[in-house]
This record gives structure tokens, sequence and C-alpha cells, in this order.
């Protein structure tokens, strides 16, 4: 499981799920909105913390690493803790926000088993977002595999060249430069030119070659070294375009 979402996307969805249930099961239920309002925002950090920690913490470090025994043992604490926390935020609601009126606080608030029971409802829904953004990822990842491996079974690229069809092993070229109208395409032994686009090329080339510039796709087999802003590359030195360094340096330091 990760230990973060790359996409804020189910983050932000998570949280406007919390705060709805929130408002829906507690906020009408008080006939005084100041008072929801300020009832429901100091629920909402508990229940979010609860959530992530459980999500991003006790899964991925106890469950997954079948150490199911810290795992149970660290979610019952979590349980106690998040409980007490809410009790907490009910005695506040009971002293500051109605001044020891026990009647005035919402029935729905008072209710310290719903309070519990909502707030592990909303940490399972928090799993199921998880589960279901992994799974998308894990799907678009089989899908870029796929797509290498098909890459990889045509061991060569087909280009265009003097008005001929023309096949160059992956393993010969070095880098691919990209001109005002055409490319050049420097491998071992030659200099092959085509009217072919530099993207068309990055698409059909398997994941050996890297996009550094707009005008370069370099072989990463054959890179001596590299530095922030340069790579060396056979006996040529090639600049790394400013939009690339950074996809370039993660690449690269794999």
């Amino acid at each position: 499981m990760n230990s973060k979402s790359s996409n804020p996307v189910y983050h932000i969805l998570y949280i406007l799920v919390v705060i709805l249930v929130l408002t829906l099961v507690f906020g009408h239920s008080w006939g005084n909105n100041t008072a929801a309002f300020y009832f429901i925002s100091m629920l909402l950090p508990i229940v979010l913390g609860t959530s992530y920690f459980f999500n991003y913490v006790l899964v991925p470090r106890f469950y997954l690493k079948k150490k199911f025994f810290r795992f149970g043992l660290y979610t019952f604490y979590m349980m106690v803790v998040s409980v007490y926390l809410e009790v907490l935020v009910l005695l506040f609601a009971f002293i500051y926000l109605v001044n020891f009126h026990f009647s005035k606080i919402g029935p729905n608030a008072s209710d310290t088993i719903l309070l519990a029971v909502i707030l592990y409802l909303l940490v399972f829904v928090g799993s199921f977002f998880l589960m279901a953004r992994q799974i998308k990822e894990k799907q678009e990842m089989i899908r870029q595999l796929m797509i290498e491996k098909e890459k990889m079974e045509v061991p060569f690229l087909e280009i265009m060249s003097n008005r001929k069809k023309t096949k160059i092993p992956y393993n010969d070229i070095i880098f691919i430069e990209s001109l005002s109208d055409y490319i050049k395409i420097n491998t071992i032994s030659e200099e092959i030119i085509s009217k072919e686009k530099i993207s068309t090329l990055e698409e059909q080339l398997p994941d050996m070659f890297l996009r550094i510039h707009r005008s370069f796709i370099v072989n990463k087999q054959k890179i001596k070294n590299f530095t922030y802003n340069e790579v060396v590359i056979g006996d040529t030195t090639l600049n790394i375009g400013r939009s690339y360094k950074k996809s370039v340096r993660e690449s690269l330091q794999q």
C-alpha cells in the first residue's frame, strides 16, 4: 500500500464526504447553526486523523507486513484514543457551546455510541477510497507494462529513410536529435536521417530511451554520466531541457 496518494483529488473528495456526513448526522439536530459549526469543526480533525493514521500507518506498516498482533493492538489503542477525543469534544460542547444545558445539545451529538460508529464508518469509507485508487493505479501500471512489453517484442526501430523502410536495432541507437524539419538518429556505425517527428518516435520507443530535451532522446544504456544540466553519451554532451530536468533526474537515479 502506498504511503501517500499521488492524486490529491482523492483526498479532497474524501474530506468533502466526511464534512457532508458529519453535517447530515449532527448538524441539523442542534437547532443552532453556530454551535453545530463548532461541533463539526472539532470532530473533523479527529475523523481525518484517525482515518489517515489507520490507512497510511497501521495498514502498510503492520497489516500488509503480516504483523497482525501489532496491527490489532495499535488499532485498539487508536480506537481508545479517538473515542476519548470525541468525548472531550462532547464535553467541550457541553461546557462552552450550550453553557451546561444538556438539553440544548443535539440529540445525535450527545450519543457517544453514534459518534464512535460514525467515526469508524468514515474510517472504512477512507479505506474504500484508498483501495479504489490503488486498483486504478495498478490497472494503469499493468497497462503500461503491457505496452512496454509490446515495444520490446520488436527489438528495432522501423522508420522511413531515403524513401525506404529502415530497421535500426535499439541497442545500436545512441541518441536521436530533432533538427529543423527532420531528425537525425545517431547510431554506433552511422547517422540516419528521417522526416519522422521526434514526438512520434518517443511514443514508439521502449523505456530504455529517455526524452531529455525538445530536441533529444537518448539511449539510457549509452549514458556515461550526467549532471543536473547535462548528459554525456558516447563522445557527446547534451543539454537537459528545463522542463525535463525533474523527470530525467528521477529516471536516471532509479
